[in-house]
């Protein structure tokens, strides 16, 4: 299916409940590149490359997030592919 790319805006409860580690994980786990970081109105900011089938999977995962988060929106953007990323990181 190609490779792609998309950026995300995650709003709700969503620091302070391990949604960046988690989101890590998700992203490892499904070969994914990019990174993760908290915003300071509250958000969580993440940007994902891979696999199309492999972005849309985690897209799911990013509605709804840890059990301990509650995700009230999430603000889509998709982008080019850029391969830049070799691995998925959570930044500050």
């Amino acid at each position: 299916m190609g490779q792609k790319r998309i950026q995300l805006v995650v709003r709700g409860r969503v620091q302070g409940v391990y949604y960046r580690a988690t989101a890590q994980r998700e992203a490892r786990e499904h070969g994914l590149t990019g990174w993760v970081k908290n915003r300071p109105d509250g958000s969580v900011e993440l940007v994902v490359e891979g696999e199309e089938d492999d972005v849309k999977d985690f897209l799911n995962w990013a509605q709804a997030g840890p059990t301990t988060a509650r995700v009230d929106k999430v603000e889509t953007k998709w982008r080019s592919y850029t391969g830049e990323y070799a691995e998925f990181r959570i930044v500050s």
